[in-house]
């Protein structure tokens, strides 16, 4: 279940490649369009030549049922714990069980030292701490690579892997203007940003091009990458 983002993710490091898995769908909830599409074969590997159906989440129940569903895995945030639990409601009535994903489980380790900028919930801040931290940063001579967190809303496969550094680079990966509101502050500020669906291979290449990483977090997720430090935003 997710909103093309830690859903993706997940997937690819827990699953993709774990002979003892076989995913059958996705769910898409909050990103419109998501839904009635594939997870391409060139991301789901070559265990999913067909690519792995996009369902929407309101058919949750008839996906457990009709497929057999052993396991939910539950992959979005900025939900309220309510809504986490009527989720895992449905699932269990359906006779799947339920599943949150953790850190050791789904963070990739980096060479490069790592600070991850996380917040408790949307809109408290967290991009412009990141350009905060990157800018001081650079001011110490440090190559900063910024990783964001995913907003694959077009073509998936294409979208693999992204890198930023000129405004003529949204132009041609054809961005939202969801996606150029996170991007185009960082490329004003000088800072060349990572993103995309494959993370393993989005932070493999940042690395050839930073001293440093700084995770640009999402929503009130936690970081894709393992951080040697981070800083989480409160708003009470």
């Amino acid at each position: 279940m997710g909103a093309a983002g830690r859903d993706f993710h997940n997937f690819n490091v827990a699953f993709r490649d774990d002979l003892a898995y076989e995913v059958v769908a996705f769910t898409a909830a909050q990103i419109p369009g998501i839904s009635g599409r594939r997870y391409p074969a060139a991301l789901a590997g070559e265990r999913y030549p067909d690519g792995i159906a996009i369902l929407d989440e309101s058919d949750l129940a008839e996906i457990c049922r009709e497929r057999s569903v052993d396991e939910v895995v539950f992959a979005y945030s900025d939900v309220e714990h309510a809504l986490v639990m009527h989720e895992a409601s449905i699932a269990l009535a359906a006779g799947a069980d339920f599943a949150l994903l953790g850190p050791a489980r789904t963070m990739l380790s980096s060479r490069l030292p790592v600070m991850a900028i996380c917040a408790v919930r949307t809109g408290v801040g967290k991009s412009q701490t990141a350009r905060w931290l990157a800018q001081l940063l650079k001011k110490r001579g440090l190559r900063v690579a910024v990783i964001r967190h995913p907003m694959p809303y077009g073509d998936l496969e294409r979208q693999a892997v992204q890198r930023f550094a000129s405004f003529g680079d949204l132009d041609v990966a054809a961005c939202t203007i969801e996606e150029r509101e996170e991007y185009e502050p960082h490329i004003r500020a000088g800072n060349t940003v990572f993103a995309g669906v494959d993370y393993a291979r989005v932070l493999a290449l940042a690395e050839m091009e930073a001293d440093i990483i700084v995770w640009d977090g999402g929503n009130n997720d936690f970081s894709f990458v393992r951080p040697d430090l981070q800083i989480v935003l409160v708003d009470p």
